[in-house]
């Protein structure tokens, strides 16, 4: 019998990063207890440990087998014959009292001892300078030893995490980000939160903004759209088009933003480089009266070239701004003044915009508050609003955008943040110098791997995969949150440095979210369909070692939660007819 307790048995094979280890046949105990603590051998997740003179080498338990069995008869041929083998996954090395390092420097060898790694051991190997990590969770295996991230690296690697629902993953994301608000008084977060979740959970330390509110009106002025997304939006223009209408249409909020470059808030700009893609502001209420003038004028000249607006027939100018039209004398039929207008370019679009202009539920774009000509409040204090405040935690609540324009929003927001980021890169008080973690929940819903679904035409997707391949250069990481990794753009989940898996049932889940680990951590991940609600694997950049780990409830909870169904149909339920009033009145106003 080996003299050492935590003994488990000798390496029989060696395999690049795996390797087969026997059981001893002299273990007392396959449960035994170390300085009073109880130890599973050969649970699958659990890890082990290689002495190798000054090297300690690290392995997590992938699978366990036997042999010495007859598999004609599945009947053991003889007890003393039969091995017990675990296959372990090599991870990482600690040399002399030296920190845990990732990788395998020098490889072990048969007959090289195995024991068990004990809460010490695994204390030692979490032991570092805690200053730039965020608390996650405890260790699955103690309740004492808690499991840390590190920040830099979830910030500049990028971050999913994944479950299916029901698994906390709700519960998780504002774990990490309370931990990270709690420790880091300079950090700024921005959470994309399209259902509407997570105001409860940080309701004295979030600025949360939604369409409709009070307070803290949530605005995405159209002006800020490049001339593709903002053409596509009011006319259904495809990228690369340039019929003579969109010629037109490009002109004319070309010429309107040039008139404007004087009188904005943020100071004058230079008219050499303005251009359709610029984000500054113009009345597009104005843009459209000018565009359907040009459409249904009279003159008292017949050739197009002399219908100008010095030879309008006019009766009234209308009024732009509440998308009353000009009047002109009727035109004739014949060969005499006033003269229809030659200029029918426009027809279609003019109608098309005013569509869109005349529908409410786009006010939050077309009727921006404050942000309308630019003058009052312009793109920096719209960026400020988002991001430069005190709360440092922004909640962008999306429920009540329409379904149809979820995609476009979202990538319009990303966009801001993005070009700010980017072109704030050398400032002190952005960019690099304080960078800002994207936080985008329920991220399926329209960050999809194609654009099959409707209403999803790319615009998140695109964005979103552009701060996942450079963001990081501009101070900007993100963390994608969604209950169908199958189903999330591939370019997004091949840019996660630090996954954070609860557990999936979806087979296609599983395997996108096995694609996205290290090739030795397959046996760990087969066990995420068996993990309990609150618990992860958690594998990656961010963390040391790849860990299961538990995560206490949050408080207070995120609106996430299911209803309880066996209280709430317990008791009976009288009819008014004043129910549902409220309800209607929401469903119409768009807000809560």
């Amino acid at each position: 019998m080996h003299k050492k307790i935590t003994f488990i048995g000798f390496i029989t094979n060696v395999d690049s990063g795996k390797i087969d280890v026997r059981i001893s046949n002299d273990i007392p105990s396959a449960s035994p207890i170390i300085d009073g603590i109880q130890y599973s051998i050969g649970q699958i997740g659990t890890l082990v440990r290689i002495p190798l003179g000054n090297t300690m080498l690290f392995g997590v338990v992938d699978s366990v087998n036997i042999s010495g069995v007859d598999q004609t008869k599945m009947t053991l041929i003889d007890h003393d014959l039969v091995n017990r083998n675990i296959r372990v996954n090599l991870i990482g090395e600690k040399i002399g009292r030296g920190v845990f390092q990732k990788g395998i420097g020098v490889f072990p060898t048969i007959n090289d001892e195995v024991h068990i790694v004990t809460e010490s051991d695994i204390k030692s190997i979490y032991d570092f300078d805690s200053t730039g990590q965020i608390e996650l969770g405890t260790h699955a295996s103690s309740n004492d030893l808690p499991i840390y991230l590190d920040l830099q690296k979830i910030i500049s690697r990028h971050l999913a995490i994944l479950g299916s629902t029901g698994s906390g993953k709700s519960n998780t994301t504002a774990r990490v980000i309370s931990s990270i608000l709690e420790k880091f008084e300079g950090s700024r977060i921005i959470l994309i939160d399209i259902h509407g979740e997570y105001s409860s959970a940080f309701p004295a330390k979030s600025k949360v903004m939604r369409l409709n509110s009070p307070d803290s009106p949530l605005y995405i002025p159209y002006w800020a759209m490049n001339f593709d997304e903002l053409s596509f939006f009011l006319v259904g223009r495809e990228a690369g088009s340039e019929r003579p209408e969109d010629k037109r249409l490009r002109e004319e909020i070309v010429r309107l933003k040039k008139e404007n470059k004087d009188k904005i808030k943020a100071g004058s700009i230079n008219e050499e480089y303005i251009t359709e893609d610029s984000p500054i502001p113009f009345d597009i209420r104005l843009m459209w009266h000018n565009l359907n003038r040009e459409v249904i004028a009279t003159y008292n000249k017949a050739d197009q070239v002399s219908q100008t607006r010095d030879n309008e027939m006019l009766i009234d100018e209308g009024d732009y701004s509440e998308l009353i039209p000009a009047q002109f004398q009727p035109y004739t039929v014949d060969s005499k003044a006033p003269y229809k207008s030659k200029n029918q370019t426009m027809y279609l679009y003019e109608k098309k915009i005013f569509s869109r202009l005349s529908d409410n539920k786009y006010d939050f774009m077309f009727k921006p508050g404050g942000y309308l000509d630019g003058e009052n409040k312009d793109l920096n204090d719209l960026i400020i609003e988002w991001m430069g405040h005190e709360k440092r935690l922004t909640i962008l609540d999306l429920s009540g955008i329409p379904y149809e324009l979820m995609d476009i929003s979202i990538g319009l927001i990303n966009r801001i943040v993005y070009d700010s980021m980017f072109w704030g890169k050398d400032e002190d008080y952005t960019g690099r110098a304080r960078p800002i973690l994207m936080v985008f929940e329920e991220a399926h819903a329209y960050l999809p791997k194609n654009q099959d679904s409707r209403y999803i035409y790319g615009y998140a997707r695109k964005s979103v995969e552009k701060i996942f391949k450079e963001g990081r250069k501009f101070g900007i990481g993100a963390a994608v949150v969604t209950q169908r990794p199958s189903e999330i753009s591939d370019t997004i989940l091949a840019q996660v440095g630090t996954t954070i898996s609860m557990r999936l049932t979806n087979s296609s889940d599983q395997s996108s979210v096995k694609a996205t680990a290290p090739n030795n951590m397959t046996g760990l991940m087969d066990l995420l369909p068996t993990l309990r609600i609150g618990e992860c694997i958690v594998v990656g950049d961010a963390i040391k070692i790849p860990s299961r780990v538990r995560i206490q409830k949050f408080e207070p909870r995120p609106n996430s939660n299911d209803p309880d169904i066996i209280k709430s149909w317990s008791h009976k339920f009288e009819s008014k007819d004043t129910d549902y009033i409220n309800v209607v009145r929401k469903m119409r106003e768009r807000r809560f």
